[in-house]
């Protein structure tokens, strides 16, 4: 419904996917988005926000990818002349490395800087990414959205406790009843927090260190594990991992913690209770970001586009229709988003600062200072991809368990049997055709 939405207002609005190559690029703000990840009226705003600071109109284009590298090939290879686009941090880093991205003016004509809202915390984890300490990546990127990997489960089948430690995923007892994103940068990261749990415990190596591990000894390491794990999983999941959650067929799903929340909510309307935790060895923790790419023709309202973005008030709403959580660390968001009916409090004061530091918040959403310590950004795999990808495609392999592959079947019959009666429909309707211009003649 939400999607269905969506594309009315755009046909209705006039946001667009496409572009007329007669209209003047200063008219126009090429936005290269993934989906369902802004709130709905958000860019209708927007073109008001940008009318109201500069005096300009302004027509939205605005597409969308789930993948990563398919937005950067388009990019690098394509020169693509989007305005703004939303990659992860590891994709932020490789265009930096690749001189692909324009620096994001910080000075605007009637406007605040919104963007100096950005939690600090984020803004740091941000600059690490830099080619050069001259050249910090907060420049050139602004964290949108961030969480972390984790594991959602299913409280009437799994206790917390059970879920201490990565090592759950290897226990026969959930085998079958495992779902896992199909994300081979978060696999290779689990897998490599267990494999190493002993020295981890010991404090011989941190889990930074360890998520971005490339050696040759790592990823033989990742390998064997992940088949190993590969006996027990029920599904690489896209986006059906909530289905099987509230009905039982699967227990635990490893995801980020957006779409855990997501889950969280929409099951809590049908009566069962998901929760989301991470093991004690730590995890992922990710970063979306907006960028303006080096072929933007657009970049004043690219910049005007991400400030917006960073005002508290769109940032809540952004969050609120996504699940996901904004970097801004405005008290209107914390104020928003304390509940004061949770009995445990968070320590946010990483995030929001000085009086956070016990705050009735969702832990999904805003993890405890304990645990985010213990959490890392994996970074851009460089050369190496090439080689994890390889690991991730051994891995998966043939796993497609008798469900998946009679759903897949029974997806292309029905696509087969549409194919067919629409042509015999065809068929038809030209035979009908044929038969009016015979009698007309």
């Amino acid at each position: 419904m939400k999607k269905l939405i969506m594309a009315l207002t755009l046909a209705c609005m006039g946001l667009t996917s496409c572009y007329n190559a007669g209209e003047s690029r200063e008219q126009v703000l090429k936005v290269y988005n993934w989906a369902d990840y802004i709130g709905e009226g958000v860019l209708e705003d927007f073109q008001e926000y940008y009318k109201e600071q500069t005096g300009k109109d302004i027509r939205i284009v605005y597409q969308t990818f789930d993948i990563n590298e398919i937005m950067l090939t388009k990019i690098e290879k394509g020169h693509e002349d989007f305005d703004v686009v939303c990659p992860s941090e590891y994709i932020i880093e490789r265009m930096l490395h690749k001189g692909l991205l324009l620096p994001i003016d910080t000075v605007f004509a009637a406007s605040p800087n919104y963007m100096n809202q950005v939690a600090p915390y984020i803004r740091a984890q941000i600059d690490r990414l830099s080619v050069s300490p001259d050249q910090p990546a907060s420049r050139y990127a602004v964290c949108y959205m961030w969480g972390t990997a984790g594991i959602l489960y299913n409280t009437a089948f799994v206790r917390e406790e059970e879920l201490d430690s990565w090592g759950c995923l290897w226990d026969k007892h959930f085998a079958g009843k495992i779902l896992m994103k199909d994300a081979y940068r978060d696999a290779y990261g689990t897998a490599m927090l267990y494999a190493h749990r002993h020295e981890l415990a010991a404090g011989k190596v941190s889990v930074p260190q360890l998520m971005n591990d490339y050696s040759p000894a790592a990823m033989d390491s990742v390998e064997k594990y992940l088949k190993l794990l590969k006996p027990h999983v029920a599904g690489w999941e896209a986006d059906f991992g909530k289905e099987m959650m509230t009905k039982g067929k699967a227990w635990l799903n490893v995801t980020w913690s957006g779409d855990a929340q997501w889950a969280i909510e929409e099951a809590a309307e049908v009566g069962v209770d998901l929760a989301y935790t991470i093991p004690s060895e730590g995890s992922n923790v990710w970063y979306d970001g907006w960028v303006i790419p080096k072929y933007a023709c657009n970049k004043e309202a690219a910049a005007y586009f991400i400030n917006f973005l960073c005002r508290p008030d769109i940032a809540l709403r952004n969050m609120e229709e996504t699940g996901y959580v904004s970097s801004v660390a405005a008290p209107e968001i914390l104020e928003a988003f304390t509940d004061s009916t949770l009995e445990a409090t968070v320590d946010a004061s990483y995030f929001f600062g000085e009086g956070a530091e016990a705050v009735p918040l969702s832990v999904t959403q805003y993890p405890d200072r304990s645990i985010i310590g213990r959490c890392a950004m994996i970074r851009d795999f460089g050369e190496k991809t090439v080689d994890v990808l390889d690991i991730w495609s051994r891995v998966k392999g043939d796993n497609l368990n008798s469900s998946i592959v009679v759903i897949i079947f029974a997806v292309v019959i029905v696509l087969s049997g549409w194919q067919i009666r629409r042509r015999w429909r065809n068929y038809r309707r030209r035979k009908a055709q044929r038969v009016k211009r015979r009698r007309r003649g």
